[in-house]
């Protein structure tokens, strides 16, 4: 099973069920969770979470 086939799954359920407004749902999640991966050992980390 490749790395992508979630990706696969989830665009072929969106183009089968017509529900394109969990994309960009989907998309805002996994931003913040890379942001939040990413500055979690650097110096700007405290500047990240007081925005949230």
């Amino acid at each position: 099973m490749s790395k992508f086939s979630i990706v696969k799954e989830f665009w072929d359920f969106l183009k089968a069920r017509k529900k394109w407004w969990l994309a960009p749902i989907v998309i805002v999640l996994l931003l913040l969770g890379a942001l939040i991966v990413l500055t979690q050992s650097s110096a700007v980390a405290p500047f990240i979470y007081t925005l949230f």
